[in-house]
């Protein structure tokens, strides 16, 4: 071709790699078109698919654009696409040359010397001739060079002067068959060492010599140094495997390491994973920006490096701040828990970035198992959650797989996902546990409380369900359902009582009370039973009620006004600012269980815990409200809380919660006090 020609055959391949890049769906097959039109058009030089690549390394990813890290893996395949078809199609001119070769050594052979040992010495590839001992009986030019030698010397060796470690393991067997006349010729990639101590990389095909009767008379071997080659394959495998930013190897090779973990699994060999991720590198990003981020991902990689290397273990990066480790041979949780604990410290001293000092911690999952029995997916998975577990416990942690907190998650999550067809069904039911007054004995009201009938796992407490109802927001519906249910039922009693009868307590979640409905449904709850709202108290536990603030406080301002009653549930247990408590429209204290425990004991009553109790007592009574007991399960406490002159007390020792037919034999039994005897508090 002219020069002209040559300008316009590679800008036409250049368009077709631009338009591949661009196309969807993306086809790396172009580039394989591309490499063998190179071929074709015979830029064939030694260094001509290096500096493809290297032109190709640097216009397309400038084409793709630095942000756009899809365009940027789109330019990589193509790179690598255009090696394999460039390679290919060298490989099979290669060939076909070696055929060619070959065809006329044989008729050389037969008609004339000369003329093969014209082709012989004149051919650009390596070419020997050995005798059935494999002693070289002759060598041409380009064979002596690619080793090193001068064909005089190479004269004086055997083939197994040319063995090399990394040889396959069937390489001098297959040699043998073919000096046996047991197999025609063989392909491979060998390693041949250089006379001066380097290693050259060939391709080389050996076909059987033999005489006019056909008896085996030596080989002939031709090879082609792939030297180059096999290093841009090794650039570019280390390229696919290694993370860009930080070096480290990918997901991509941890995987394929924990696939040889697990190729031949045995009952002893047993196998850990550490599971990172950096604690608030996302604010770092946002305040300081990515290039500073990015800084920091390196410098903490290289310090994870060095930690894990000296261990002898596998370390990777596997997400934007989330890294792994990997112990491939565990001795048990306690090697895998003191890598943890060995990388947890070495981020404890701060990194120096761009005029920066950065402090970050991380927090880790571990897992430890045996590999028999078990699987990568799954061993990943666990680390997974068990490192969601470090985050959740308060960060700057390890966490090993506990395999009983996994259940209840399992089941946390079964329970989520069944839940609103649960609703749909009536699956729930509530039950009632009474609260007396402790001057007398006469029951007061009785605590609604929730009750979920499960196919499968049976009835299930609030504390099972409560919780994932708050955080999948079906606590407003299934609120809004006890509020009516427990309305009804106690409207009943008080029809029974003609018109007297218990108050009935619902428990009410702050996503309850910040529903702008609330007072509304409330209303509507009262209204469609036609249940007096002296005989309704809601509950709020301390934390929720100290947050109220903004629209739920005027909601709660109106429910009180409507006349039913308010109380702060398990008092005592968070941090309330006693200046806002006397501003909250709330009548009851409800003291929580665990100081009524230290009111009995062993050794006598907690005198710690019973100040407390007595000084609750009076911080109600000194704001107007009334104070009732949670949790009180013998005499001796009841008592105790009398002396006290805690108004009202619940729990085991005056009735478990149980259906409502069994609160109303305890009504018909036992005097009930009435809507005028209640205590109202403030």
């Amino acid at each position: 071709m002219s020069q002209p020609e040559v300008w316009q055959y590679l800008r036409a391949l250049t368009d077709r790699l631009v338009d591949a890049l661009e196309r969807e769906p993306f086809e790396p097959q172009v580039g394989e078109e591309v490499g063998a039109a190179l071929v074709a058009a015979h830029f064939v030089g030694a260094d001509a698919l290096g500096r493809t690549i290297a032109v190709l390394a640097e216009h397309l990813t400038e084409h793709a654009g630095p942000a756009c890290t899809d365009r940027r893996v789109r330019a990589a395949r193509l790179q690598g696409a255009v090696a394999v078809g460039y390679t290919r199609a060298l490989q099979e001119r290669t060939l076909d040359e070696q055929e060619r070769v070959r065809t006329v050594a044989l008729v050389a052979q037969a008609h004339t010397e000369g003329r093969f040992r014209a082709l012989f010495a004149s051919a650009a590839v390596g070419m020997g001739v050995l005798d059935s001992g494999g002693r070289i009986l002759d060598a041409n030019q380009a064979l002596a060079d690619m080793l090193g030698y001068r064909v005089e010397e190479l004269r004086q060796l055997t083939a197994w002067h040319f063995a090399h470690p990394d040889d396959a393991p069937d390489t001098w067997a297959s040699f043998a068959a073919i000096i046996a006349g047991e197999k025609s010729h063989a392909r491979r990639d060998k390693p041949f060492p250089r006379r001066d101590g380097s290693t050259v990389y060939v391709d080389m095909t050996s076909s059987l010599l033999r005489d006019g009767d056909g008896r085996p008379l030596g080989l002939v071997s031709i090879m082609q140094d792939i030297t180059e080659r096999r290093m841009l394959h090794a650039r570019l495998w280390h390229q696919a495997v290694h993370d860009e930013l930080t070096g480290l190897p990918n997901r991509r090779l941890f995987l394929e390491r924990m696939a040889e973990v697990f190729a031949n699994p045995d009952s002893d060999r047993r196998v850990g994973v550490c599971f990172l991720d950096l604690d608030g590198f996302k604010a770092i990003n946002d305040t300081l920006g990515h290039d500073v981020g990015d800084r920091l991902l390196a410098a903490v990689a290289e310090r994870l490096q060095h930690c894990v290397s000296q261990l002898g273990h596998l370390v990777a990066r596997v997400g934007g701040d989330e890294f792994i480790v990997l112990v491939a041979d565990s001795t048990g949780t306690q090697e895998v828990t003191a890598v943890a604990q060995r990388v947890l410290a070495a981020l404890d001293a701060p990194f120096r970035i761009d005029g920066h000092q950065l402090s970050t911690s991380a927090s880790a999952g571990i897992v430890e198992r045996p590999v028999a029995g078990t699987s990568v997916a799954e061993i990943l998975k666990a680390a997974d959650t068990t490192l969601l577990w470090a985050k959740s416990d308060g960060k700057r942690r390890w966490r090993l797989f506990d395999p009983g907190r996994h259940d209840r998650q399992i089941t946390r999550s079964a329970l989520a996902a069944a839940m609103p067809a649960a609703l749909q069904r009536g699956d729930f039911t509530i039950e009632y546990q009474p609260m007396v007054r402790l001057a007398d004995g006469a029951v007061l009201g009785v605590e609604a409380l929730a009750r979920w009938r499960h196919s499968q796992l049976g009835l299930q407490p609030p504390n099972r369900f409560i919780e994932v109802a708050e955080e999948t927001g079906l606590i407003v519906p299934l609120g809004q359902w006890v509020l009516q249910e427990a309305c009804r039922q106690a409207r009943g009693w008080q029809a029974e009582g003609g018109g007297g009868g218990p108050f009935v307590s619902v428990n009410m979640a702050v996503r309850q009370l910040q529903d702008p409905g609330i007072v509304a449904a409330v209303a509507a709850a009262l209204g469609h039973t036609g249940l007096d709202a002296s005989l309704l108290q809601l509950e709020l536990t301390e934390s929720a009620l100290m947050a109220t603030t903004g629209q739920p406080l005027h909601s709660l301002r109106a429910l009180s006004s409507m006349g039913l009653r308010i109380a702060i549930d398990d008092f005592g247990t968070g941090y309330s600012n006693l200046a806002y408590l006397c501003d909250l429209p709330v009548h009851a204290l409800k003291l929580a269980g665990p100081f009524i425990d230290g009111l009995t004991g062993p050794d006598g009553p907690d005198p710690a815990k019973e100040r407390i109790v007595a000084t609750l007592i009076r911080l109600a009574h000194g704001l107007g409200l009334t104070a009732t007991a949670e949790g009180v399960e013998t005499a001796e406490q009841a008592t105790r809380l009398r002396d006290l002159h805690c108004d009202a007390a619940q729990g085991w020792h005056y009735g478990r919660p149980g259906p409502p037919d069994e609160i109303a034999r305890r009504l018909r039994a036992h005097h009930t006090a009435g809507p005028d005897q209640l205590p109202r508090g403030r």
